[in-house]
């Protein structure tokens, strides 16, 4: 069978709220060989309006809920459409994540905004989108989706660890993957820079002035998420943030320099638990906190495995060429979405595709 190739952009929008990514790949596959390359980049920070906006919609009414779900949506197109005239690209199809408003698989639901009927509108493309919902009706977690593409584009690796607004690593065990949420990252930390006026902690500079809270830690350590097994199917959103981090920050008197400090650790303490037990490996660190050096250094005190730490293009766009990946997935009507990663009832094909 001949090699076919697959020129695609992807979109996405992580919990942080720090922007859209969007990344040109290409994808080749050739006797169940796939592979793939970055081409083009850019990631657009949102505006104040956008922001307020995307927070507001957890208690907003419902026409206001779904006009920006329609406004989202032609916005991103826009972009899309400003990117490739910028790059001249000719791309075959647009595969968006869109932004996470809820997402309580527990309830059956998880809802990302960005109609693809608008995005396709503005930039005249075929468009994937609403990954996670087949899945969440399948009885399964909607997430994480990235570990197929662990599985399929980074076989190299024995760990894939992103640190992104929540910590999610991927691993090959007994024959399948193996995937699951650690814990919330910048979703936190962002949030912590931003009082004192700063996108976030570049380098972990903060953090690194900061005195380790001992009680705040052993809190933090204590809450039931981390006492779930450390491989089940299991994910975070911002609303467990809300209810079990927050609640806590907010009970203690600390600077935040000593709340960096302490979440740091927290993180880096949570990450090597649940790889402790696995046989020393490579572990492949993508994710905004990639860059987090304080944050690095923590991790490696708690891990033996070989921390590797990519390319610029990778560490901030995997995620946006594994949705384009999902997309070429979902064109092809094959699985794009592994139930021993989100307990689902089945393994699927998520995703609408508006041409």
């Amino acid at each position: 069978m001949s090699e076919v190739k697959y020129n695609v952009i992807g979109l996405m929008s992580g919990t942080s709220l720090d922007g859209l990514d969007i990344a040109f790949c290409r994808f080749s596959v050739d006797n169940n060989t796939w592979r793939c390359e970055i081409l083009n980049t850019q990631t657009i920070p949102y505006s104040d309006h956008w922001k307020q906006r995307i927070l507001s919609l957890e208690t907003a009414d419902a026409l206001f809920f779904q006009q920006t779900n329609m406004d989202y949506g032609h916005y991103l197109g826009g972009l899309v459409s400003d990117f490739i005239i910028r790059h001249n690209i000719k791309a075959d199809f647009v595969a968006s994540h869109g932004h996470t408003i809820f997402h309580q698989p527990e309830k059956k639901l998880t809802v990302q905004i960005g109609a693809g009927s608008a995005i396709a509108s503005r930039c005249n493309l075929p468009v994937v989108f609403d990954f996670r919902t087949l899945d969440v009706a399948l009885g399964g977690q909607g997430a994480p989706l990235v570990p197929i593409g662990d599985k399929l584009l980074f076989a190299e690796y024995n760990f894939c660890l992103n640190l992104g607004g929540f910590a999610n690593v991927s691993y090959e065990h007994n024959g399948q993957r193996i995937a699951y949420d650690i814990c919330p990252v910048n979703i936190v930390m962002n949030a912590i820079a931003e009082k004192n006026g700063k996108a976030f902690d570049e380098n972990g500079a903060m953090a690194k002035e900061g005195m380790l809270s001992g009680y705040l830690l052993n809190e933090f350590n204590q809450i039931g998420f981390y006492k779930m097994m450390m491989d089940s199917p299991k994910s975070l959103g911002k609303e467990w943030v809300i209810k079990n981090i927050n609640s806590l920050i907010e009970q203690y008197e600390i600077s935040d320099e000593d709340l960096l400090r302490t979440f740091c650790e927290h993180i880096a303490f949570q990450i090597g638990k649940s790889l402790k037990s696995k046989p020393k490996g490579k572990i492949l660190v993508t994710g905004g906190g990639a860059y987090n050096q304080f944050l690095m250094e923590c991790i490696k005190q708690h891990t033996e495995h070989e921390i590797i730490i990519p390319d610029n293009k990778t560490i901030e766009y995997k995620e946006a060429l594994i949705f384009a990946f999902l997309g070429v997935l979902r064109m092809r009507n094959e699985v794009n979405c592994l139930k021993s990663v989100t307990g689902a009832s089945k393994d699927n094909c998520g995703g609408t595709i508006c041409n």
